[in-house]
């Protein structure tokens, strides 16, 4: 199951939600997260500028933004589990 986590460099929101993302994920090997710098990418930006930092799940394109918890972020990858 592929996420993208939209954001952009320098900014400690996106820093604060990769970590916390990552401890989500510990245990799940089926799941890789992509960073995306939306500076660099021109389709994300008109959609997700002031939105970010922001988790989506490519396939559904669903979105999960900030502010979230840990807890947020383990339902959102359960529901699209589904």
């Amino acid at each position: 199951m592929k996420y993208l986590l939209l954001g952009t460099s320098g900014c400690h929101l996106c820093e604060l939600a990769e970590e916390l993302i990552h401890e989500c994920l510990v245990a799940e090997v089926d799941i890789t997260v992509e960073l995306i710098d939306i500076a660099e990418q021109i389709q994300w930006q008109a959609d997700y500028a002031t939105l970010i930092p922001v988790l989506l799940h490519t396939p559904t394109n669903k979105s999960l933004n900030w502010p979230f918890t840990k807890d947020d972020v383990e339902t959102f990858i359960n529901q699209n589990y589904d």
